[in-house]
């Protein structure tokens, strides 16, 4: 079974008492216990989690200090056959200094000892009476429990296919973060050890430290807070587990909790060395960094396979969630609509020239066109929106576009494309009873001439509707409607254009424009090229033939935003779409999407201007560069494979 990069990890916070170290030792031995059931590589827990963060002037007491070590030597003991790492907080003696430091121990070994490098000595904290810093003591080696161990800041560790990094604290909060240079010698994870005490308003603080610092160092992030058993004399501890990779969040603990908490979630590995590898800004900041290489401790345990997954994944990757929904689709109708209004002020247009079809790509860019006109203060009468009927149109859709133009305010024109295709047919010597792709792309070519025509009567601009989805796919006719002037959504995925055109229609205030659009949200996908049926349905649904949109955009995200290949992405949208997809039906349109992808790129590297919206777009002047005649045999290998 493949770990697929991913590696559990965990943040615990255990109940203790205050200088009470061998109750905290028996504390922490059954959290580990329970981690190691649940499949956790590594733990992280609080801050001086062995004595207590709130000793106080105990921590210059001998009795207290040699106790300590003595219940962490029996604690590696009684670990020595657990496959887990686990970091644990306790004063450390080093010569005349004593350092609160984290202790990385594995299989009944402390692999190093890390020191704390910012000691807080304002307010409520007075860390300096009694420690030294890290940038004081210098670094070296201390002795503890037996072992003679390598302690300092510029140490990395390995377990389980991931490299990671310790800080403590306030390193966090600090000017310039431990991690920051630890992620850039090479840290996938950080695991901080803390002891941040509660304040109204300061766990959202906390909140946005790690998650900025993930994102900024493009790493997991593994935050664990004291809490129940800490003395509350003067201050009270709200036992804060986070788990953060790249700016997301993945697991949170339940503050002010009297049980002990244990938070896991799986971080992708693979994924942020991924994020790395073309973040260029990073790459140079890492060949700064490695003038003065860490040291690498390897403990020597093996990735482990993954089973299963707890951590959420997203089945639409492109479409916002939640809270996110509303300021985000306001945001990319922006991007949409800044592109175009610009463009025609750059062209000199007079006018725009959109197709209608009645369905949901031309209802979004014709949106976005009334939103740029009245952006600019020019009149919707400027667009003109063009209905063009051919063999296959139903009523449906062309009742809904005429309706849309109409309720818009826009130029309404129609020209029906039957004669001119039907002459053409003959002009070619096509037979029009053969229902082949000339058949089909004879009508979008067709439709658009009549575009480029009629922008060149009104000095106007032929605004694209196709989206990137079906850049993706191939799925447009080359030289047809895979061409325009200015492809407004060239950047927007299927998924994300029914979410777009769904947040259109809850926010119109005209009625009869809400439920044209709402129409056209649940109307099937269809390029209508095809007649319909006897009872004037659409007879030729996209999806049926291509597949999904839901599985196509899922694939597409994860092959072009992280690179990864076949197997990684079917093991994904398994998670994903395990209630809506058998796998066979998950393998199946994957193949046909590296198959597609690759075959069709063709078309990509002609493609008209686009305003790039999300994190993903394949535009052969930004993103996205692949020679036309690329094989895809290594992927559709790797697919036929899958199990």
């Amino acid at each position: 079974m493949n770990h697929f990069g991913f590696v559990k990890v965990a943040a615990c916070v255990p109940s203790i008492k205050v200088a009470d170290p061998a109750y905290n030792a028996a504390r922490l031995e059954a959290c580990i216990s329970r981690a190691a059931q649940e499949g956790v590589r590594a733990v992280v827990f609080p801050e001086l989690c062995l004595t207590g963060y709130t000793c106080g002037d105990l921590f210059a007491k001998p009795l207290l200090l040699q106790a300590a070590q003595r219940v962490l030597g029996a604690l590696l003991r009684r670990t020595e056959s657990t496959d887990l790492v686990f970091i644990v907080g306790l004063p450390v003696e080093a010569g005349s200094a004593l350092l609160n430091a984290a202790a990385v121990c594995y299989r009944g070994e402390i692999l190093g000892v890390v020191p704390k490098t910012h000691l807080p000595n304002y307010h409520e904290f007075y860390e300096q009476r009694w420690f030294t810093s890290a940038l004081e003591w210098g670094g070296g080696e201390v002795e503890l429990c037996g072992q003679t161990v390598p302690a300092g800041t510029d140490l990395l560790f390995e377990a389980g296919g991931m490299k990671f990094g310790v800080e403590i604290c306030e390193d966090l909060w600090a000017v310039v973060p431990p991690s920051a240079r630890l992620a850039l010698q090479g840290a996938d994870v950080i695991f901080n050890l803390s002891a941040s005490n509660a304040l109204a308003g300061k766990h959202a603080y906390v909140r946005q430290l790690v998650e900025q610092q993930s994102a900024r160092c493009l790493c997991g992030y593994v935050y664990a807070s004291c809490g129940f058993g800490e003395s509350t004399t003067d201050v009270v501890f709200g036992g804060n587990a986070l788990i953060y990779e790249n700016g997301t969040p993945l697991a949170f603990s339940e503050r002010f909790s009297a049980e002990e908490q244990l938070v896991c979630a799986e971080i992708d590995v693979e994924r942020l060395r991924t994020e790395r590898q073309v973040n260029t800004t990073f790459r140079a900041d890492s060949a700064y960094e490695a003038a003065e290489p860490y040291e690498l401790i390897e403990s020597g345990m093996p990735p482990a396979p993954v089973g299963h997954l707890a951590r959420f994944v997203s089945p639409l990757p492109f479409v916002p969630k939640g809270s996110l929904l509303n300021e985000n689709c306001q945001e990319i109708f922006n991007i949409q609509v800044t592109g175009l209004a610009s463009r025609l002020a750059a062209a000199h247009s007079k006018t725009v020239v959109i197709g209608i079809s009645g369905g949901l790509d031309s209802t979004l860019a014709l949106l976005v066109c009334a939103k740029t006109m009245d952006k600019l203060g020019l009149p919707r009468k400027a667009i003109i929106g063009v209905t063009m009927p051919g063999f296959g149109t139903t009523d449906r859709t062309y009742q809904n576009a005429l309706s849309l133009m109409k309720h818009l305010g826009v130029t309404l024109r129609e020209v029906n494309i039957q004669k001119a295709c039907l002459q053409h047919f003959s002009d070619i010597g096509h037979d029009p009873a053969r229902k082949d792709v000339t058949y089909e792309n004879t009508q979008a070519r067709e439709r658009t001439q009549i575009l480029m025509d009629i922008a060149n009567q009104t000095e106007g601009l032929v605004v694209g509707t196709g989206d990137l989805s079906e850049l993706a796919l191939g799925w447009a006719t080359y030289n047809g409607d895979h061409m325009s002037m200015y492809g407004v959504n060239a950047g927007v995925p299927k998924t994300l254009v029914r979410s777009l055109v769904s947040w259109a229609a809850q926010h119109e205030t005209n009625p009869k424009t809400q439920a044209v659009l709402a129409d056209i949200v649940d109307t099937p996908i269809s390029p209508e090229l095809l007649p319909a049926t006897p009872k004037g349905h659409i007879a030729q649904k996209t999806e049926d033939l291509v597949g999904p949109y839901e599985l196509h955009d899922f694939f597409l995200f994860y092959f072009l935003r992280y690179g990864f290949g076949p197997a990684k992405i079917y093991f994904l949208a398994k998670h994903a779409f395990a209630k809506k997809f058998p796998a066979a039906v998950i393998k199946k349109w994957l193949q046909v999407f590296f198959r597609r992808f690759f075959a069709q790129q063709f078309k990509r590297s002609c493609l008209p201007d686009g305003p790039k919206v999300g994190s993903v777009a394949l535009s052969p002047r930004g993103d996205w560069r692949m020679p036309s005649d690329a094989s895809a045999q290594v992927w559709l290998t790797e697919a036929e494979n899958l199990h």
